[in-house]
């Protein structure tokens, strides 16, 4: 790779037109976490976790705790004190392969970072995670939810439902999400994790097998985007805010650039298409529960 951005960014911030907004967008991009982002990550009570399995598929998971449970033990390195879920695929993917990518989103305060770096898993399921690249990402589309602790479930007492396509459950809990997060994988730049959200029904289902959702204006960066031009692999994790259980997909993402089909999504300046390959829903997953305060006012 030359330079922070790879050949897959570079080619879609070239078709989009946007190379001098994206070249002033990466000095954002650190390897270390500044004091005040190691004092946000200390202050939180979950983060989304991008990884790659034994076979390449590319998972979006979530790993939760008391606030404290992340510590920047000091500027390039993050211990994250839980262990997956073992029905998660990151209890295993850490085991086979060190890229991972995270996200740290507030949701009261619509603050987020990302690191992507490499995990060293531990004897008791923590890990470390020494950190690549570091960076803010704007408020955009994050709708406003405050959370309360619930009595921690029991993982062994969890449900979890392994298919390879959606049920009309999934389905519906899809249609109404306002956020969903995705996963993609550089094969040299590494693991990502990011977010997506809009109104209700920003995301399509076209059949149980495909999803299609707009892609709004963001940072000019295309991190995501360019990742799945290099590899089309990746992973989506929908989360029910009501009562904690999760829907993790993997599959293959595409970019639609159709003009016809893109106008047909409001504030869309391109769009994404998903096929499934798994599905794994986990039933009271998470211990919190979140209060809904309002819808972010960038959504279209």
């Amino acid at each position: 790779m030359l330079g922070i951005y790879h050949a897959g960014e570079l080619a879609v911030q070239a078709r989009a037109g946007v190379q001098e907004m994206a070249a002033q967008s990466e000095r954002v991009i650190k390897t270390t976490i500044k004091p005040v982002a190691q004092e946000f990550l200390h202050q939180q009570p979950m983060a989304f976790v991008a990884s790659v399995d034994a076979e390449g598929r590319v998972w979006a998971s979530v790993v939760a705790g008391p606030p404290g449970f992340m510590l920047a033990v000091d500027e390039g390195t993050i211990h994250i004190g839980v262990a997956p879920m073992e029905s998660d695929p990151l209890h295993d993917n850490l085991r086979v392969n060190s890229d991972v990518g995270l996200l740290i989103m507030e949701f009261a305060t619509r603050r987020r970072m990302r690191v992507n770096g490499r995990a060293q898993l531990q004897q008791d399921g923590s890990f470390y995670v020494y950190t690549q690249q570091v960076y803010a990402n704007c408020p955009k589309y994050i709708q406003a939810r405050r959370y309360e602790v619930s009595p921690v479930p029991h993982w062994s007492k969890s449900e979890v439902y392994r298919t390879d396509s959606l049920t009309a459950k999934q389905q519906q809990l899809i249609t109404r999400s306002d956020t969903f997060f995705i996963a993609s994988a550089h094969p040299d730049g590494g693991a990502d994790a990011s977010h997506r959200g809009g109104n209700p029904g920003f995301v399509t289902i076209t059949d149980p097998n495909t999803l299609i959702w707009p892609d709004y204006v963001g940072n000019k960066m295309f991190n995501t985007l360019g990742n799945i031009v290099a590899n089309p692999r990746a992973g989506l994790l929908f989360w029910d805010f009501d009562t904690g259980s999760t829907l993790q997909l993997t599959g293959e993402a595409d970019i639609i650039w159709d003009e016809a089909q893109i106008a047909q999504h409001k504030g869309a300046e391109r769009l994404v298409s998903f096929r499934i390959e798994q599905v794994l829903e986990i039933e009271n997953r998470l211990p919190l529960r979140w209060q809904f305060e309002g819808f972010s006012p960038f959504n279209p």
